[in-house]
Parts: structure tokens; C-alpha cells; sequence
């Protein structure tokens, strides 16, 4: 297709430069974490609230900007979000104590809930081509978290303060950019309620997948927010490392993910990355050098690419039929599982540094035996078969008793 035709090519560019600017946001603290908890003295759990504050307050954000987003309308909200974020950063560059700084990323994480909830349904709402432009979102995601540690490290040699501060310049110069060339969906939803976010967890396929999610980025966050400290690398090097692994989780995205959905099905993609994740818990566990657990971590960034390029659309195709219902209702759950990891791994290294590792790697468990459980109603619920679902009969029956027709998932 024809870029020209998309009549709302500045909104679209604008929006996904925000995505990216977000998304470096969470991942420009991890080479710094160590550093800062030298400076000011902290034990490791107490530097992991900078992660837990963050991802917590925004999970609670969720609900409260998908109903302001269709009170206020999307660009209002979204345009708040980034300033709120752009004020928290840079304030954060101030801080003297961890109180301050876990205070400050809370509500930076707020601000990202506020960004988040709105920016996939302006972008699918803006263009043409929705293909494309769900491409180009995941595209600033991946390379979000590929160079946000990359600044971070530069940056944090000088000071741990620095990320901070121009993460927070970056963000009011995207405010600015947002102000101009954001633009209003012109087809305006009637207002979301609470109710309806809470009454999609009644569909099985959907809980199902909230628990594979939510057992899913627990781990997530057990790597990106505990393996900084665990590497036990100078602020550069374990920028580079994280960059390697976020380069790793673009290559999932952007690469593999949807040739591989597109191959053997997005749920059974999902299966893939989850079992493939498992075992990377168990290689940083019984890992015996930096260098390998360094390619585990590199690893570990593609398995969760392949998950992360499917799991929107899962969560689109099993929801409501409202975008912003079930964008709210799974990064609820998404976000809400993911907060008590990196406070929970500080906590379990004071005992042992592998042990976050093993813990990890039995939630993950669960999620992998819930996933052996029902794929088949996931797959059936998205117009897709597992491969067992040929011997099972119950998974025929859930197939052809379906209850929505598979649509576009954006």
C-alpha cells in the first residue's frame, strides 16, 4: 500500500515517537540501578521499588484512563500522560533518597498508563492501513527497549542522575510534538464504564490468557528488573547487555513473531515463547559465568519478543469487541502481575542470587500448565487450532461453538 494514502501521517509519526520515548523511559533504569543504589545507600530490594513503584501504580492507572479517555477523549488524556511523565523524570534527576524516587516513578508510571491506554486505539483509529501502522508501533516498542538501556549506560557513567533528566527533556519535546500533530479519532465512542472492563473476565478464553500473560511478564520483570544486579556489571557494559537483549526482543517482534504466527497460529506462538522462557529461568539459575548468562539473557529477550508480538492481539481477538474494554481489562492484569517482581526478587537475593530465578521459573510453570490446559479454548475463541486439538474432541466442540466470529484484532 501506498504510504500517501494515509491522511494522518504526522498524527501516526508523532504517536509512535511518544511509544518510543515511553518505552526507553522503563528501560533507560537498568544499567543505572546499581549505581544508584551505591549512591544513596540502598539494599537491593529497596533499588527494585524503583521498578515495582512504577509498574504498580501503572497497572491501578489502567481502568481509571480508559474511562477518562472516553469522557475526555483520547488525545486530552494521552497528552497528559506524556507530561506527566516528562515532570516525573526530571524531578527524579533531583532526588536525594529512594522514597523520592520510588514516589517519582510511581507517578511517571502513571503518566505511562495514561499514554498507554489510549496510543493503540488512536493509532488504529487514525489509519488506513492497520497493518502497517500496528507494524510501526511494535517496531518503536522493540527499538524503545533496545536503546533505552544503550542511554542509560552512556549517560549513567557520567552521573545516575542524567538518564533522568533528559528521558524528562525527551518526553516535554514529544509533548510538543504530540500537541501539534496528535489529532482526535473522528468516529467518538460512548463513554466506557467500569462494569464493562470487569465482565470480560467472564470469558474463559480470556482468563486463560490473562493467566499465561500475567505469569508471562512476572518474568518479565524478574529479568529486566533483578538481572542488572545479578550481572554485577559496571554501568556501560550492562548497558550494552541490556541493549543486546533488547535487540533480542525486537528481533521477536519485528522478525520472527508474526512469520511464526502466521506459520502455526498465534496461540501456539505464544506456547513456544513461554516454554522457551521457562527454560532460560532455569539457565540463569545454573549459569557459572557472565558470559553465559549473558547469551541466556540475549535468549531470553527473543522468547519475549515472540510472546509480546502476539499477546495484544490475543487479548484484542478473546476481549471485548471494545478496543479500549479489552486493551484496559488485559493491561490490568498485564501490569498488575508484572509489579510485585522486582521487589520480590531484591528480597529473594538476599538469600541466594539464583532464587528469584527458580521462583520465576515456577510461576512460569503455572502459566505453561494452564496453557497445556486451554490453548485449545484460546485457539478455538481466535479461529485457530492447537496441534492436539485433533485428538481432542472437547477442543472441536469449543471450536465450532465459538460464540464471536474472528474479526480484525485491531
Amino acid at each position: 500500500m501506498d504510504r500517501r494514502s494515509e491522511p494522518n501521517r504526522s498524527a501516526i509519526y508523532a504517536t509512535t515517537l511518544v511509544a518510543f520515548l515511553a518505552i526507553a523511559g522503563i528501560a533507560v533504569v537498568d544499567p543505572i540501578l546499581p549505581a544508584i543504589g551505591d549512591a544513596i545507600g540502598v539494599t537491593a530490594w529497596q533499588v527494585e521499588l524503583l521498578f515495582t513503584a512504577y509498574i504498580a501504580v501503572m497497572a491501578l492507572g489502567m481502568i481509571p484512563a480508559t474511562l477518562a479517555s472516553g469522557r475526555f477523549g483520547f488525545k486530552p488524556v494521552l497528552i497528559t500522560g506524556v507530561s506527566v511523565v516528562g515532570l516525573a523524570a526530571i524531578l527524579a534527576s533531583f532526588s536525594d533518597n529512594i522514597v523520592q524516587l520510588s514516589v517519582l516513578r510511581g507517578v511517571w508510571g502513571l503518566g505511562n498508563a495514561m499514554f498507554f491506554a489510549t496510543a493503540m486505539v488512536v493509532l488504529v483509529n487514525l489509519a488506513v492501513d492497520r497493518e502497517w501502522v500496528v507494524g510501526l508501533f511494535e517496531t518503536a516498542l522493540g527499538l524503545g527497549f533496545a536503546v533505552g538501556p544503550l542511554i542509560g549506560g552512556l549517560l549513567g557513567e557520567i552521573s545516575w542522575r542524567l538518564p533522568f533528566f533528559v528521558c524528562g527533556v525527551f518526553m516535554v519535546l514529544a509533548l510538543g510534538v504530540a500537541a501539534r500533530k496528535l489529532r482526535e479519532p473522528t468516529n467518538r465512542q460512548a463513554p466506557v464504564r467500569v462494569g464493562q472492563i470487569f465482565a470480560t473476565y467472564r470469558r474463559p478464553a480470556f482468563i486463560a490468557l490473562c493467566v499465561v500473560t500475567g505469569t508471562y511478564n512476572f518474568v518479565f520483570f524478574v529479568v529486566l528488573g533483578y538481572t542488572p544486579l545479578f550481572l554485577g556489571l559496571d554501568i556501560i557494559p550492562l548497558g550494552l547487555a541490556f541493549t543486546g537483549w533488547g535487540l533480542g526482543l525486537a528481533t521477536g517482534i519485528l522478525v520472527i513473531g508474526h512469520r511464526l504466527a502466521h506459520r502455526i497460529g498465534a496461540v501456539q506462538t505464544v506456547g513456544v515463547a513461554i516454554a522457551g522462557l521457562l527454560v532460560c529461568m532455569v539457565l540463569f539459575a545454573t549459569s557459572t559465568s557472565t558470559a553465559e548468562a549473558l547469551v541466556v539473557l540475549v535468549l531470553s529477550g527473543l522468547c519475549m519478543g515472540l510472546a509480546n508480538a502476539n499477546l495484544t492481539d490475543l487479548a484484542l481477538g478473546l476481549g471485548s469487541s471494545d478496543r479500549r474494554v479489552a486493551t484496559g481489562a488485559f493491561n490490568l492484569v498485564r501490569w498488575g502481575a508484572a509489579a510485585p517482581a522486582p521487589i520480590i526478587s531484591g528480597k529473594l537475593a538476599e538469600q541466594s542470587l539464583s532464587l528469584p530465578f527458580w521462583v520465576g521459573f515456577g510461576v512460569l510453570a503455572v502459566g505453561v500448565l494452564v496453557y497445556l490446559a486451554f490453548a485449545h479454548l484460546m485457539a478455538a475463541g481466535y479461529g485457530e487450532r492447537v496441534l492436539w486439538s485433533r485428538w481432542n474432541r472437547a477442543a472441536a466442540d469449543a471450536e465450532h461453538a465459538a460464540e464471536e466470529p474472528v474479526g480484525e484484532t485491531y
